[in-house]
């Protein structure tokens, strides 16, 4: 990537610029959600560091991200699905948790040592979810093994945690930090906050006994090339494992969602998702790595997720997934497709100046 001039992030240029265009953007939504409805709720199978749990995963619909209203992340289209006011009052957000247990009980046997929460912003900041919520919800959840809370650095907390780690819950971060690269966070992500923040929140998480952090990672942002995002993601993963109390990463392929700068990209052209073939190439390079490497793209084998030709996408993601739970590199061993030559003069060949080189 060329190198900028300090006027870049002049008032009306840099973030500036991305959150005027990114407003706009979202100022074009149209549907309006039920406060008392979770955006999402599933089951599944998680790598923790006590092993594969079964999880609970709660998406609760709140006010939105603070900073996605300020205009926020080129590729973040969550805020779109967020209610409208800029609130969720205490009341409707346990409806929702309500909601979420019913779905447990009725599709589960029992209930899940692993609960997920996510808000599409921060959990732990009190505009989106209130003290009051914060404590009924741990409360609610305290009989379980681990919970995950998503939260941007700032609103990091011990004594939040600790509302979670009095009941014995073991209770991780999933602190959205999208690259260990402070400028590609800057200019590709529209992040404002700084890898030493993501280093000052590890310490406090560290700092509370039963804490600690799961770093999520953006796979290939806007603006970068197939080859740039690889590398941007095996230094991202060894830079987030390499601090104290990050014991897990999460990368997350982009995937195009609406509202968004990336949905405009891809409409005019200039935008493609990852290869899974790059996903591969990035969990084996990391695999020898302290700590747990996942990835479960959104939407793969869509042209609006990542994915490779059409044909080997399933078996591709079926290998991901794989990993995911044995941490084990052989998986990639088993899968090929014609399309990899394909993509191996994409990562040769694809520049800045003629991305995105292959649909």
């Amino acid at each position: 990537m060329s190198q900028p001039t300090p006027e870049v992030y002049e008032q009306g240029k840099g973030m500036d610029a991305h959150n005027q265009v990114m407003r706009d953007i979202r100022s074009r939504k149209e549907k309006s959600y039920d406060p008392h409805q979770p955006t999402r709720v599933w089951l599944d199978e998680d790598n923790t560091p006590d092993g594969v749990k079964r999880s609970l995963t709660i998406i609760l619909n709140t006010g939105g991200c603070r900073w996605a209203r300020a205009g926020g992340c080129t590729m973040c289209g969550y805020v779109a699905e967020s209610v409208d006011g800029g609130s969720v009052p205490h009341e409707a957000l346990m409806d929702q948790i309500d909601v979420c247990l019913e779905h447990e009980a009725a599709n589960a046997d029992e209930p899940a040592p692993l609960i997920k929460i996510y808000t599409s912003g921060s959990f732990l900041d009190e505009r989106e979810v209130g003290a009051d919520s914060r404590r009924a919800i741990a409360e609610t959840f305290g009989d379980r093994e681990r919970i995950v809370l998503e939260s941007l650095p700032d609103f990091v907390d011990r004594e939040k945690l600790t509302d979670f780690t009095q009941y014995g819950l073991q209770t991780d971060v999933a602190v959205g930090l999208e690259t260990a690269t402070d400028r590609v966070r800057r200019d590709c992500v529209n992040k404002y906050f700084e890898f030493e923040d993501f280093e000052a929140a590890c310490a406090d998480a560290a700092a509370v006994d039963g804490a600690g952090v799961k770093a999520y990672l953006l796979m290939k942002p806007p603006f970068l090339t197939e080859s740039e995002a690889i590398e941007d993601m095996v230094e991202s993963v060894e830079r987030c494992l390499a601090v104290e109390g990050c014991h897990t990463v999460s990368m997350n392929p982009c995937n195009v969602q609406r509202y968004t700068m990336v949905d405009e990209l891809y409409f005019n052209g200039g935008y493609r998702p990852p290869w899974l073939w790059s996903v591969a190439d990035v969990l084996e390079r990391t695999a020898d790595v302290d700590g747990i490497v996942v990835s479960d793209p959104v939407g793969h084998g869509t042209d609006r997720g990542a994915h490779n030709c059409g044909e080997c996408d399933d078996l591709v993601q079926k290998a991901i997934k794989d990993f995911d739970l044995r941490q084990d590199p052989t998986v990639f061993e088993q899968v090929d497709c014609e399309c990899k030559a394909t993509w191996k003069v994409v990562l040769e060949h694809e520049t800045g100046y003629n991305q995105p080189l292959t649909r």
